[in-house]
This record gives structure tokens, sequence and C-alpha cells, in this order.
């Protein structure tokens, strides 16, 4: 494993009056590979939805199994339902591959090009044309820089604005221009990605005129984010947890009022309370000498969660979490955003403050919570090891 890793977001804007969106993207990501598949089924609705995510999903998993991408269009070729009303069976399609996160493998078929950002600025790159089942496919295969941004997105996009506020939509020039002059190489994929996608929406007035779908692949440096989340089920082991916590490398986080204690015991240094903090429903932060941040426990965790679920989805909180000072926002930050790689540590003793009725917090409810994180930051792309003591 290096120090570089692959980070993937996407966004999905359905055609307005429709359920079911008509683009489909499939990621597949092993220790050592990325694969990303986005494809545009024809027309919209559930047909479309058909269409697409049958090509995604034929095409991820043939990708990964190292089939060429002859056989991965000639099955899709051979799979997909023939449309009655047009008489063809039809999706488009754009594929990344990225090994070791080092060498990137694009091959395009009738979406718009993909565009690279390469220090912030567009970057054009080789491409070689062939002729595979009778459709003009492009391929690409390259070295990676640290910072790149691949962006892959279906034609809904280039027709945001048509016959609105633009004469011939939102040109793949225009989108090259947009997301130079608003790069920021500390945002994620899914922001990037996030971003590009609103402005499509507000370019369609908020009623999609097509499905519309865009994708991010950015190439960031690999790191680690620590923390710790209640006290040991036997406080004899509370050094023998904290040794091991502090010994990994990267951020450490401290979550709850008596693992804060335990912890400034260990450190032998103080707990200062610190007032700035910008919800008052989520308890404030204090600090640490040797921590980089320390929060209140389950309530702060349990809005992280809400978080994570909505940065999954829409990410329409990111305005609130991206900026915000409360303690669940600067967790948020720091695994949404920084980290590639989490190490959960919980503590598994009970919190005597926690049994009151009024409160509705069980211990079982504090597992399913972390479990529930894991899940979600598994399903952002980063690597998660928790450790129950």
């Amino acid at each position: 494993m290096n120090d570089l890793f692959a980070d993937v977001g996407y966004v999905s804007l359905n055609h307005v009056g429709e359920e079911l969106c008509g683009d489909m993207v499939e990621i597949v990501r092993r220790e050592d590979e990325l694969i990303v598949v986005l494809a545009d089924g024809l027309g919209s609705g559930v047909k479309a939805n058909i269409l697409s995510t049958l090509t995604s999903k034929i095409i991820s998993t043939m990708m990964a199994e190292n089939m060429s991408i002859d056989e991965c269009v000639s099955t899709v070729a051979a799979t997909l339902p023939v449309c009655k009303k047009r008489g063809v069976a039809y999706s488009t399609f754009t594929i990344m591959r990225f090994t070791g996160n080092t060498e990137a493998e694009i091959i395009q078929f009738d979406n718009p090009l993909v565009i690279l950002l390469r220090k912030g600025k567009n970057c054009e790159y080789p491409m070689t044309e062939r002729i595979i089942e009778g459709k003009k496919i492009y391929e690409t295969k390259m070295p990676v820089e640290l910072d790149d941004v691949f962006i892959m997105m279906s034609d809904g996009a280039i027709y945001a604005g048509v016959e609105r506020v633009l004469n011939y939509g939102w040109q793949r020039e225009n989108i090259i221009a947009y997301v130079e002059a608003n790069y920021n190489y500390k945002q994620t994929a899914k922001i990037i990605a996030s971003e590009i996608a609103d402005e499509c929406n507000r370019l369609y007035a908020s009623a999609p005129g097509d499905d519309t779908t865009v994708a991010a692949v950015q190439i960031r440096k690999r790191k680690t984010c620590n923390l710790l989340f209640g006290p040991p089920e036997h406080p004899e082991d509370d050094n023998k947890v904290m040794a091991l916590f502090f010994s990994k490398q990267g951020r450490h986080v401290v979550c709850g009022g008596t693992t804060s204690k335990i912890t400034a015991r260990y450190l032998g240094k103080e707990i200062e309370a610190v007032s700035d903090y910008s919800d008052p429903s989520i308890p404030p932060t204090a600090s640490i000498e040797g921590v980089d941040l320390v929060t209140e426990g389950v309530i702060t965790i349990a809005r992280v969660l809400d978080y994570a679920k909505n940065y999954l989805e829409d990410n329409s909180l990111f305005e609130k979490w991206g900026k915000q000072k409360d303690g669940a926002s600067e967790i948020a930050r720091l695994l949404f955003k920084e980290a590639t790689d989490i190490n959960l540590f919980v503590g598994k003793a009970q919190n005597d403050a926690h049994q009151d009725a009024n409160l509705n917090i069980s211990f079982s409810i504090k597992l399913k919570i972390v479990d529930e994180l894991r899940q979600c930051l598994e399903d952002m792309g980063k690597t998660v090891t928790v450790n129950y003591f």
C-alpha cells in the first residue's frame, strides 16, 4: 500500500417527474484497485434505469475479473433488452479503473469526455480510438499525480440550461471553466461532484430535463484519524487502551466526558473548556494538550452519523457541518474530508448517566450508532478498523 488514495463520490439528479434515475454509478473497490462505471440508459425513468443498471453492473463485475473491454461490450450488447418503441438496446458508459493509485485507465463510449484537473487546471490526455461491436470507444492509460481530479458525467450535465438561461446548454468547456474557478484541493470527490450537480440543477431551474450524474475521483494522500469513544469495560485496561490509541499515527479525537478524564489523567494534562461553539443542540467541546479534538460522546456521534447518512445521499447538510465549530461538525470534517483511514476505539463500559429513562440512551444504541457510522464511512470508501475494549 502506497501513501496515495483514490477518493470517489457522485451525485445524481432525476429527470423532473421521475422517481428513478436513468443514470447509474457502480463502484468496486479492492485492496489495490478502484473501478468506477457511469452508465446512462436510453431515455428516462424505469426503462433507462434498467439499461444503466445492467450496463454498470455487468461492466464493473467483468472488469473486476480482469476481462477485456471487448468482452464487456459484447456481453452488454447481448444482454440489454431491446426497446420496443425505438428498436434498440442502448446505454452509454464511462469506465475509470485506478490500479495501485498510480495508474488510470479510462474507457469512454458516447458520454461527455472525462475532465482531468491537474494542479487545478484542465489537462488534456491521450486517447486511442477503437471500434468494438460497432461502437466508437476511446481508451486512455496514464500515470496519475497527487491531487489529480477526474470528472465523469452523463449528458444531462451538458444539456443543463438549454432554452432556459443558456442557448446551447452548459457545454464541456463551460464546465471546465467552472471547476477551474471553484477548484479547492481540500474538497473531497463527493463535494466536487455535488458542486457541479448543484450548478446543473440551478441551470435547470430545479426541474432537470434529463437525468444528470456527476462522478469525481480525486487522488489524495492517505491520512489517518483515530477516534476514542467511551471508556474500557474494565478500568484496569485504561492505560493499555490509551497506550494503543496514542501509538497510532495521525489525528486523535476523544469523545465522552469520562473518556476525556481518563485521557487527561494518562497524559498528565488538564481539561480546558472551550466556549466558542455554534450549535446549542450539541454539547460544547474541550481541549487537552496532545489531543486534536475533545467532544461529548453519544449526542455528538449521533449527529455525526446523521451527517454521514446525508453525505452519502445529496450532501445537502454540507453547508452546516462544513463550516460550524461544534464538535459534531469538526468530527465530520475530520472523518469525511480529511481521513482516508479511520481507527475507531470503542469502550464497552456502561455509562450510569445514560441509564436515565428520560435520555433514551442505552449501551445497545451506542453500539448501533458505531456500527452504522462504520458502514457509512466504508460506503464513502474509507478503510475503517473498529476495536472494542
